[in-house]
């Protein structure tokens, strides 16, 4: 039978990065009793005011279909939330909403690249990038984010990176899997790399309100004219499963993009964009408390893994994970992550899955409660001790 050639691009490309996850959730419907920690869902209540505002709008009857480019309360909130942010007016005609983030990736990098095109995105990077990108037809060239440079994108190496070809570049500020946040002075640099080399910037900043110290910069403050900014409620409000989020760019941009959101939605549902509006519209009611809880266990983990022979976890700046270094266990991240979920029973990503550059590191969730995450962390110091003890047997 024939198929198109995107199931080729994609080939292994999407649950299969989740392989050890899904392995996980295998042992526990069969019994085991796994300590998981591999995906990154708040495990606090979604703001209230969620709730709230949809069992009005549903009383409401606001249940019909939208427009493609948002219901106009929710466009009018982000319209605010980014002029005020800006210092820039940002109407409505440079907005188009979606459901989630992922969503709202793959329209816009469907409308700035094809078939010859390259996208640059920092190696390590978010699971599914690789398949947004291969989606399109395009090519991914990985801009190496080195261990030695706490995982922040360097303007020289972005540079050095850049072929003919290179029409965007994808960056994740605060970063997953690593939790680094670009400062002013890096993202400005970036900027002015894309500028002089004419290329787009898509900015994926949902985790903009989980930094753990310092300030939030976007290249949308360097160059508006060539940044779409890409965010949701998922994180911000512990709000996942409500898959709302939104594009923001320049407005000749946004007019093409809007046919290609709406070839493939036209419009979310009016009860959800009501309530995200009226969230966007007040200081979160979880953000804050979210924060505090993250930046506490990640503390936490840093502390408990400190000495462990074999691996060692850099305190992140951001965001729901921490990334553990196992290279000196002799082994990669992926056949360490395999072996700690079949000797200790804790199921943590291998880096392998998030590009090159991680390879011989595991990410580590941080959405448990503390108690978990000390007994994970534990399994974890016992699992390393176990690699090198026997190597060290091998080798006498």
């Amino acid at each position: 039978m024939h198929y198109s050639k995107i199931t080729e691009r994609l080939g292994g490309l999407g649950s299969d990065k989740w392989a050890v996850h899904l392995k996980a959730r295998e042992m526990k419907r069969a019994g085991a009793d796994i300590l998981e920690l591999t995906i990154g869902e708040p495990d606090i209540a979604p703001d209230p005011i969620l709730a709230e505002t949809i069992t009005t709008a549903l009383g409401k009857g606001r249940t019909g279909y939208s427009n493609g480019r948002g219901e106009t309360a929710l466009l009018d909130a982000i319209s605010k939330r980014y002029t005020a942010g800006s210092g820039r007016t940002v109407g409505h005609e440079h907005i188009v909403c979606f459901p989630g983030t992922q969503t709202a990736l793959f329209a816009v990098l469907l409308t700035l690249v094809e078939a010859g095109d390259a996208v640059l995105v920092g190696d390590p990077l978010y699971a599914t990038y690789e398949g947004l990108i291969r989606a399109t037809g395009a090519d991914m060239v990985p801009v190496p984010l080195r261990p030695e440079d706490g995982f922040h994108m360097r303007a020289d190496v972005l540079e050095q990176a850049i072929t003919p070809n290179a029409r965007v570049l994808l960056l994740n500020t605060p970063h997953n899997p690593t939790g680094a946040i670009l400062s002013e002075e890096e993202v400005a640099a970036i900027a002015d790399v894309c500028e002089r080399h004419d290329i787009w910037i898509i900015s994926d900043e949902v985790y903009e309100e989980l930094i753990f110290g310092g300030t939030f910069a976007s290249p949308r403050d360097f160059a508006p004219e060539r940044t779409i900014a890409v965010s949701s409620i998922s994180k911000s409000h512990a709000a996942p499963g409500f898959r709302s989020g939104w594009a923001v760019g320049p407005a000749e941009f946004s007019e093409k993009l809007l046919p290609v959101a709406e070839t493939m939605l036209f419009g979310n549902q009016p009860f959800i964009a009501d309530a995200t509006a009226a969230a966007i519209e007040t200081p979160s009611g979880v953000s804050a408390a979210l924060r505090q809880s993250l930046k506490r266990r990640a503390e936490l983990v840093v502390n408990a893994l400190a000495g462990a022979p074999g691996i060692s976890c850099s305190m992140p700046e951001a965001g729901m994970f921490a990334l553990v270094d196992v290279r000196a266990t002799g082994i990669d991240g992926e056949a360490f992550a395999l072996g700690l979920l079949a000797a200790e029973q804790v199921a943590v990503m291998p880096g392998s899955s998030f590009g090159e550059q991680a390879t011989g590191f595991i990410r580590v969730s941080l959405t448990v409660p503390d108690e978990i995450l000390l007994e994970a962390a534990g399994r974890i110091r016992r699992h390393a001790k176990g690699l090198i003890d026997r190597r060290k047997v091998a080798s006498a």
